[in-house]
């Protein structure tokens, strides 16, 4: 008898949630498998809680399952990101997958802003992030991607990249977006236009929304990226961002994320310190 192959991967788990206490946000619930964990949480001065999602193994490897649950409760106000892009290595078997569930309470605030994720030649990855807002809650995800290492000559080599992103709230969905891109997809995309960094950033919210697509149009990117936003149904807004380079990426999103802050969430930009 044949002995069954060892599976390859690794099954991580990180699950938060954030709790308003006080005049401040406190992380009550912390609990991960490696190859996830978090480092401790930074309070910021309009009392929300920063927090830094790592990988300590290096990256993503075909047959990884990783799971995110993270929950906000009422009045509370968390922002979740990464210390640096995030890397999927080549597999030669099995899909590497992460699921996202994310939980807003009423009157509560996520922030989802991590660095874009680089796919390797070879690699296979697959994402899902579901987004529940409740009531009076208040959304902002950025999904961000390079085409793969572009310096390396790498572009579109992967073999897979399947993304999808769905936010609802207690009357139905309030976006449903997906792409799948395979190795044998045209190569750069045309919906690219060869800029091969590309991000969809999700805001959520019942203020603030026209100003910040009126925010977004007025961005001018000197050529290096482009961006633009529309309405989501009843309480949103989407908006789709291409770029040159990594910096280019940087500096979109940065814009992105601070006219978010200012017209959704009422707060000041936020300048992460990252290597």
């Amino acid at each position: 008898m044949i002995a069954p192959s060892p599976r390859v991967g690794r099954d991580g788990f990180l699950g938060l949630r954030f709790e308003r206490r006080g005049s401040r946000t406190v992380m009550a619930r912390c609990r991960y498998v490696v190859p996830l964990q978090v480092l401790a949480p930074m309070a910021l001065d309009d009392g929300a809680a920063v927090v830094s999602i790592v990988n300590p193994t290096g990256g993503v490897v075909g047959g990884d399952t990783l799971t995110i649950d993270v929950e906000v409760s009422r009045g509370a106000h968390a922002c979740l990101t990464t210390p640096s892009a995030s890397k999927i290595y080549r597999t030669t078997s099995a899909v590497a997958e992460q699921i996202v569930r994310l939980r807003v309470g009423a009157d509560a605030r996520l922030e989802w802003v991590p660095d874009h994720a680089i796919p390797f030649a070879g690699s296979a990855y697959r994402q899902r992030l579901e987004a529940d807002v409740a009531e009076g809650g208040a959304l902002v995800v950025i999904d961000a991607f390079a085409a793969g290492r572009i310096a390396r000559g790498e572009a579109w080599r992967f073999a897979l990249l399947d993304s999808t992103l769905t936010v609802r709230d207690a009357r139905g969905w309030l976006l449903h977006d997906r792409f799948t891109l395979r190795e044998d997809s045209p190569r750069g995309l045309g919906i690219t236009e060869h800029r091969p960094y590309f991000a969809t950033i999700a805001v959520v919210a019942d203020v603030g929304i026209e100003r910040f697509i009126e925010r977004v149009a007025e961005v001018d990117g000197g050529g290096e990226f482009e961006v633009g936003a529309a309405r989501l149904p009843r309480r949103g807004a989407v908006a789709r961002c291409l770029a040159a380079s990594a910096p280019a990426l940087g500096d979109a999103l940065a814009e992105l994320w601070t006219a978010a802050r200012a017209e959704v969430l009422g707060a000041p930009p936020l300048a992460l310190r990252k290597p």
